[in-house]
């Protein structure tokens, strides 16, 4: 749904140099995104801006000033959002009230969740023969509570069961931009995080 422009809104900005034009609308850039609870699109963030300029180039630019700061500009799906660096986690953890934000997943949940990832759209007959065993509607629920997945399309056959996919709430959670930056299976085994068969089966 389209958002309705602000009727006070100068987004021009004429009678500003051109320096602190282009530094007022990094501005507006990053109070939208700091407001926002989900991924801006390129579209919303051009509504605070003159008219043809680059989004991209003040996103560039917003990113380089935010260098040495414990929060940074990240690209999620199609849109952006402001993210706290890893390295902060554990002063967040010790000092800041995140019970709302934690996942509490357990090693089991988070199985489920990667395998919907590496395998979407996946339904839960697919889930199942990964897993050997019925996947729980409590489980899928939880995960669809937290926005973690969605439901994708429906699979072609009797019945036409729903099929899961993730979403960018997952994406925004694991400081993905995109599927893209799922871990390649062989890494995991690297890594010492899966066996060289559960690579590929979750």
């Amino acid at each position: 749904m389209a958002r309705r422009e602000e009727a006070g809104l100068d987004r021009d900005l004429a009678d500003l140099p051109a320096d602190l034009r282009w530094r007022e609308w990094m501005c507006r850039i990053e109070a939208v995104m700091f407001a926002s609870a989900s991924p801006v699109a390129r579209e919303d963030l051009a509504r605070v801006v003159g008219t043809g300029v680059s989004v991209d180039l003040l996103i560039d630019d917003l990113a380089v000033d935010m260098v040495g700061r414990p929060y940074e500009v990240a690209q999620v799906g199609a849109g952006w959002m402001l993210r706290t660096k890893p390295a902060y986690a554990p002063a967040i953890r010790a000092a800041a009230d995140v019970g709302e934000q934690a996942l509490n997943l357990s090693e089991y949940d988070l199985a489920v969740l990667a395998a919907i990832a590496f395998h979407q759209p996946v339904s839960r007959d697919g889930l199942k023969d990964i897993f050997g065993k019925e996947i729980s509607r409590d489980l899928i629920g939880r995960l669809a509570e937290r926005d973690l997945i969605g439901t994708g399309p429906r699979e072609p056959r009797r019945g036409a069961p729903y099929t899961f996919v993730t979403t960018e709430t997952f994406l925004a959670t694991f400081g993905m931009a995109s599927l893209r930056d799922l871990p390649d299976p062989e890494q995991l085994v690297d890594a010492g995080l899966a066996g060289p068969s559960e690579a590929y089966d979750i």
